[in-house]
């Protein structure tokens, strides 16, 4: 067998000894709780007593007010929005050239049709002196047309005629004269022949003859007039077409405003469409602020707001709401526009500023804010006077003109809304109840107090 060794023994002695001293000590702590615990009521109620029957009781004098409902609130919430010109155009050309002249910069003032820069137009004043030459040469036909055959060309062909009869009837005699001789055996057939072949072709020279002079008499058919009219027509409209894209190489003013950004510069070659120029239209601006769709019965077109812009104060008129809602803002977009004086000072880009008083229904009552008190967990409460059964008879009074005394009662409270110093609070207070509003880093629950005032 193992023996024990005497730290063990001496373990094991010690102990039920620690055990028994424990319970001793447990006991006596019970013991002197539970006597300081009838001390402290005990001194509570004699001083309770004391307090009633002393002759100098001094009760705290307070202010309160009296809490009525209200049904709704007032906020201002502020909008704000962006300055636009009424006008702004990127500037270019129809067509694209070689950029050769410039008549304005940045910050010039110009008025409507005022001529801001050109393209080289060297090719397409050459190909309209072209089309006007051959214009002249076609005019010059149709008047001729118009006018007639002259009285020489008539008499021309009326000769011509006249002397081809005249060989066709010596033609005729030799005809006869050869018909004789080929008869007699003098000639032969194809000598007789030779002449009825003369004679023929100066028949058809005859025809054409009668048929020239004829038209000549006749003058000129509509047709031949109609044809001429239309070619002239054609190179008119190819005149005025290359005068058209000789105008469209001078960008002039649409509107009369500033330049605000010259694009490019001398000698640059441009595309069609591509920009040279930003003018932005000088006249009142506008301010463009998205208000949600809740709050457009407040605004109506025509009236007039109060805007800031910067550190001043604008008056402008509301001239329009537009009727598509933003898809990212869901709001509607009214555009206000700013007085006449406003455009030396204004510029386009600036941010505006509108407010508008916004009507929110709810239950509550108006309290300063020095009536709140911190309570547990985040919440507020504040100190209502209730009236009190039984007053001590003989009290001491702070302020001569204080009233009887009340018992204070605390009571919660959610803030709802705050508006500089006053809150609009709801919970355990009712229409008619005092609220302490001053002083109220001396009240406790339960205390005695008098209302401040007759």
């Amino acid at each position: 067998m193992k023996t024990k060794s005497s730290d063990e023994l001496a373990f094991k002695q010690v102990i039920p000894h620690f055990k028994s001293t424990t319970r001793r000590l447990t006991l006596i702590g019970s013991i002197l709780l539970l006597s300081g615990l009838t001390i402290g009521i005990t001194r509570f109620s004699m001083d309770k007593r004391n307090v009633e029957s002393s002759a100098d009781v001094s009760l705290l004098t307070v202010k309160t007010t009296n809490v009525k409902p209200v049904n709704s609130y007032q906020v201002s919430r502020t909008y704000t929005g962006e300055v636009q010109a009424v006008r702004a155009s990127e500037l270019g050309f129809e067509q694209g050239g070689k950029l050769i002249w410039f008549g304005v910069d940045r910050g010039n003032r110009v008025t409507t049709g005022t001529a801001l820069a050109k393209l080289d137009t060297t090719n397409l004043e050459a190909k309209r002196q072209e089309l006007i030459a051959q214009k002249d040469r076609a005019v010059a036909v149709l008047e001729e047309l118009q006018t007639g055959p002259r009285n020489e060309d008539v008499a021309t062909a009326r000769a011509q005629v006249k002397e081809i009869e005249e060989q066709l009837k010596l033609e005729h005699l030799k005809r006869s004269r050869r018909k004789y001789l080929y008869e007699t055996g003098a000639i032969s057939k194809e000598q007789y022949d030779e002449v009825a072949f003369n004679s023929n072709a100066l028949f058809e020279r005859l025809s054409a003859a009668k048929s020239n002079l004829n038209e000549l008499l006749a003058g000129t058919r509509k047709e031949q007039i109609a044809a001429q009219k239309a070619a002239v027509k054609q190179l008119e409209a190819s005149i005025a077409d290359i005068e058209i894209t000789i105008a469209k190489s001078t960008i002039k003013a649409p509107f009369t405003g500033i330049i605000a950004a010259r694009r490019l510069d001398e000698g640059t070659v441009v595309n069609a469409g591509q920009a040279v120029l930003r003018l932005m239209e000088d006249v009142r601006p506008e301010l463009e602020i998205g208000i949600p769709v809740s709050l457009l019965s407040q605004i109506k077109v025509g009236t007039k707001q109060s805007v800031q812009i910067g550190e001043t104060t604008y008056v402008a008129k509301v001239s329009s709401i537009l009727p598509e809602i933003d898809p990212a803002t869901r709001t509607r977009t009214v555009i206000l526009t700013l007085e006449q004086s406003a455009k030396q000072s204004v510029a386009p880009g600036q941010i505006g500023r509108l407010k508008i008083a916004q009507t929110i229904s709810t239950n509550g009552y108006w309290l300063p804010i020095s009536a709140l008190v911190q309570g547990k967990r985040g919440l507020w409460s504040c100190y209502v006077l209730a009236e009190t059964e039984n007053s001590p008879k003989n009290l001491s009074l702070v302020n001569a003109n204080a009233t009887k005394p009340y018992r204070v009662e605390r009571r919660d409270v959610e803030v709802v809304h705050t508006e500089g110093d006053r809150v609009l609070v709801r919970g355990a207070i009712e229409s008619g109840d005092n609220v302490i509003i001053d002083g109220i880093q001396r009240i406790v629950p339960g205390q005695l107090v008098h209302i401040a005032g007759s």
